[in-house]
């Protein structure tokens, strides 16, 4: 494997470097991103449920740590793709990353002793929780060397004013939520029926598995991946290679990372009148770092149109940073809402005691990565009919799989999270073909309008849960089609705003900066993270030990969580149309 793409000459890539109209290099991340996206999101899927239910967490404490878990794990990124940019290269960053990831996903699955009610005080295990902990640490440390680049890998593999572009993204955002959709049908299932270890775990190996997709699919990534200047990585700097300090200083974050956590999200700080948890001041103090360098880069080092088109992807970043301030529910308030006050069964067939021994996504998933290699080695072949069968294997196997573990198994609050992932994949190949053939006809709409519709289709998603709440303040348990219809709209203004904003990044970055830029989109997520567990909070609901939970008092307090979060999504959205125009012109005609 050569080391710089300037030094030795890039891998040579296959003569057919097309599969199914799109470079085979975006398979491979697909494939790779899949793979960390079923880790990531089977964790997920648990953790709120794992801190209230076996380490006895109460509601605000539980939302304060994932909250500051999802934000240091999105804020992490700045950092990985500016390492990147600068010495380590993608393809680095993104092995370095996966190492950590598959350490800390593993180190998920060690239980300890459940929590106990001791005189009305929860008594835990706390070498248990220090490895809970440093295990979320070296997952925050992972993502953030593989999140950015893996995106900016996808960017690479496309002239920068290929109609393809925006497709591929489309495509690579439907990867991610094929990890997603089963690792909830496979990690969800696993923890909550058979222990937590086995949930853990299972997100563990699905990270081996997209670490060792990248490792074999390098030769389709046309050298993108490489070190910009491989001299720099090996130049001394003291006792050891520049290359060697980043991974000594990469293991001494992790512990950083590992007291940090506990900061963020035990602590709250006061400000005059106002307090705040520690993870939002963490947040504002990346923020304030990422804006001075930002304005100093673009007054100093950009040209004129350069510097509105990064001040045009400023704005759209924050359009992102609202929109999963909303999404985000569907990991903390949405699955505590659904837990306590609705049902769980859509279909009425998983009953009679049928549970399988293990969900058949788990089979089809395992076949998946060994039936994609033989489709591109078929097709690097010229056997292209031979190819395309083996892929509508591996997606009939899929459907297959999900239509069985969706309608007969038994579902609990964390494996209905697969909701958000199945209508991703469900309605990626509309938007796939959707965007292309308005494209053809002169009618795209601009980046900008897309991401409003995102936003204002993210507030309506809030409305079905409010019928919903009103239903359980009868006393009655809700019915679960309302989640399913909250998780349909939402997912219509996924598919507007996030894979358009990936693009974005990508097109407009000066393109010497694209992978911190990459890493600031998803600072954006950070902020949400931390700003949606504060939103949570509102519904948080204190059952007595022992007791009831009082469905009249708790649904008021998620209505009126879910009303305010309704106005913010479709007000922001509102006010975002009314600025495309400006921001249309700012983007210099990129599209």
């Amino acid at each position: 494997m050569p080391a710089s793409s300037i030094s030795n000459p890039a891998p040579v890539a296959p003569r057919n470097d097309d599969f199914l109209g799109h470079p085979k290099g975006l398979y491979v991340c697909f494939f790779t991103e899949m793979w960390e996206r079923f880790s990531f999101y089977g964790m997920k899927a648990l953790l709120l449920l794992y801190l209230l239910k076996y380490h006895l967490f109460g509601d605000d404490a539980g939302y304060d740590l994932i909250g500051a878990y999802g934000g240091l794990v999105y804020a992490v990124p700045v950092i990985g793709g500016l390492l990147a940019d600068r010495y380590l290269g993608m393809r680095k960053a993104v092995v370095l990353g996966g190492v950590l990831l598959v350490l800390g996903h593993l180190g998920m699955a060690y239980e300890g002793h459940a929590a106990k009610m001791v005189n009305g005080v929860a008594v835990r295990d706390e070498t248990a929780l220090q490895v809970f902990y440093l295990s979320l640490a070296l997952i925050i440390s992972g993502v953030g060397f593989l999140k950015p680049n893996i995106s900016t890998i996808v960017g690479k593999l496309y002239e920068l004013n290929d109609p393809r572009r925006d497709s591929g993204f489309t495509l690579f955002y439907a990867g991610i939520n094929v990890g997603a959709l089963f690792s909830a049908l496979i990690c969800a299932f696993l923890g909550e029926t058979y222990g937590w270890k086995y949930g853990f775990g299972a997100a563990g190996v699905g990270m081996v598995a997209g670490l060792l997709m990248f490792l074999w699919g390098q030769r389709y990534l046309r050298g993108h991946a490489e070190p910009g200047d491989a001299s720099r990585l090996r130049e001394r700097v003291g006792p050891f290679s520049r290359e060697v300090w980043i991974y000594l200083g990469t293991a001494l974050g992790v512990l950083v990372m590992w007291g940090t956590i506990q900061v963020a999200s035990k602590i709250t700080l006061s400000l005059g009148s106002l307090s705040f948890t520690a993870a939002l001041a963490i947040m504002l103090a990346t923020l304030l770092v990422f804006l001075v360098w930002f304005f100093g880069f673009i007054a100093r080092q950009c040209s004129a149109v350069e510097r509105q088109q990064m001040l045009a992807l400023v704005v759209l970043i924050f359009a992102v940073l609202i929109f999963f301030t909303l999404y985000e529910q569907t990991y903390g308030s949405w699955v505590t809402f659904n837990d306590r006050l609705m049902t769980k069964d859509m279909f009425g067939l998983a009953v009679g005691g049928y549970a399988p021994t293990l969900p058949w996504s788990a089979f089809s998933m395992a076949l998946s990565p060994p039936l994609m290699v033989a489709a591109l080695m078929a097709s690097d072949r010229g056997r292209d009919g031979l190819a395309k069968l083996l892929v509508g294997l591996l997606a009939l196997g899929l459907a297959l799989a999900t239509a069985h573990d969706v309608v007969l198994v038994p579902q609990t609050a964390g494996s209905l999270t697969y909701l958000g992932a199945f209508f991703i994949v469900v309605l990626a190949p509309l938007f796939s073909w959707l965007w292309p053939w308005l494209a053809r006809r002169g009618r795209n709409p601009s980046k900008p309008v897309t991401m409003s519709l995102g936003l204002i289709f993210a507030g309506l998603s809030f409305l079905p849960l409010m019928a919903a709440a009103k239903v359980s303040g009868s006393g009655e348990m809700a019915s679960v089609w309302y989640l399913v219809a909250a998780y349909f709209i939402l997912e219509v203004g996924e598919m507007c705003l996030s894979p358009i904003g990936l693009s974005a990044v990508t097109q407009l970055s000066v393109a010497r900066v694209v992978g911190l830029m990459m890493g600031a989109f998803w600072l954006a997520t950070a902020f949400s993270e931390v700003l949606a567990a504060q939103f949570a909070k509102i519904a948080s609901v204190e059952i007595p030990e022992g007791g009831a939970i009082d469905m009249a008092s708790a649904s008021a307090n998620y209505a009126e969580l879910f009303s305010m979060l309704m106005w913010l999504g479709i007000g922001s959205g509102v006010l975002f149309l009314l600025l495309s125009p400006l921001l249309r012109r700012w983007m210099h005609g990129v599209k």
